[in-house]
């Protein structure tokens, strides 16, 4: 039995092995990938920049993934007064998963900025998570057309008060936010307070230091070496902050729907470009045929044949 039990523990590790290989070549790919689309998507910038409304009309069409995050009264400005978006991975030499987005505006009656850019750096923790973290980003906006509600101004005080620390109680600044939030609730939250999210509070320090262990630790694997207390659980404190974190959260869904600009939208800009056009030019024949149904109907009328003719059908929009 102690035989079978270490076997298992052996080949466990392997497929960790394995697993981080795979994550490996991932890595690799998604920094070749950038370097050699990077000229490509300098063109399409200086191409679409020609096409009124071309980045508006791509978000028309933006996948469920992303749609669902955009309020009624979020489309207003997005619709109307942004002109460009752009996505840039940051630190492709050293974490390429890390992602820059970047949305331009003209001048609106919302906020004075020119330009809302959000940061995602790509962190491990020492517990073994790793994903997007980020900082909230400030929005200067006109009196009384704040899309958050104030939401996104409170996480901006308590993050500057409190340098982003959460551990074992909450700071004036963050219980304000905690109960704006509970208040609030999330189902119909502003697109706008994704600028807010900020994820898991993992230091570049820390990730560095997680880093480096996992690399012994798979090291000493590979040359054989049993190592005892690699692994990192949990203490009763940590599951604490963890939770305290989660209750300064604006926007849950923030890193998702960062990967879903940059994986999605991003790359696929021209091919929602020009499923909205297929979409107005069939909006445009609805409305010819729609025109032309009622001269039709007269001659129908007019007609002394006896047999009744079959209603028009309207094409339907894809």
């Amino acid at each position: 039995m102690a035989d079978e039990q270490l076997q298992a523990q052996v080949a466990y590790e392997d497929l960790q092995d394995l697993q981080r290989e795979f994550d490996e070549v991932e890595t690799e790919i998604m920094r070749q990938q950038a370097k050699l689309t990077a000229t490509l998507y300098e063109r399409r910038a200086a191409t679409v920049a020609q096409i009124p409304r071309f980045w508006p009309l791509v978000l028309e069409q933006a996948p469920p993934d992303i749609d669902q995050y955009i309020q009624p009264s979020d489309s207003a400005l997005l619709l109307l007064s942004l002109t460009s978006i752009s996505v840039s991975r940051f630190e492709l030499d050293v974490a390429p998963q890390s992602l820059a987005i970047s949305f331009t505006f003209a001048p609106n009656e919302y906020f004075t900025n020119d330009v809302l850019q959000k940061k995602f750096w790509y962190r491990k923790a020492m517990d073994g998570w790793s994903g997007l973290v980020s900082e909230p980003v400030r929005i200067d906006w006109k009196k009384g057309k704040d899309l958050t509600g104030g939401l996104l101004d409170l996480v901006i005080k308590a993050w500057e008060q409190d340098r982003g620390k959460v551990s074992g109680s909450l700071s004036a600044e963050q219980k304000s936010l905690s109960k704006k939030i509970e208040n609030t609730g999330m189902g119909g939250a502003s697109f706008f307070a994704w600028f807010g999210f900020v994820g898991r509070r993992i230091s570049a320090e820390e990730s560095v230091e997680a880093n480096k262990i996992e690399a012994k630790a798979v090291a000493d694997h590979k040359a054989g070496i049993q190592t005892e207390g690699s692994g990192h659980d949990h203490g009763d404190q940590e599951d604490e902050d963890l939770a305290l974190e989660m209750s300064l959260e604006i926007f849950p869904d923030g890193d998702d729907l960062a990967v879903a600009f940059a994986e999605d939208l991003w790359p696929g800009a021209l091919g929602y470009f020009s499923s909205a056009q297929e979409q107005d030019a069939m909006s445009d024949f609805d409305m010819e045929s729609d025109d032309e149904a009622p001269d039709l109907a007269e001659k129908l009328d007019d007609s002394e044949s006896d047999t009744v003719a079959p209603p028009l059908k309207k094409h339907r929009s894809q």
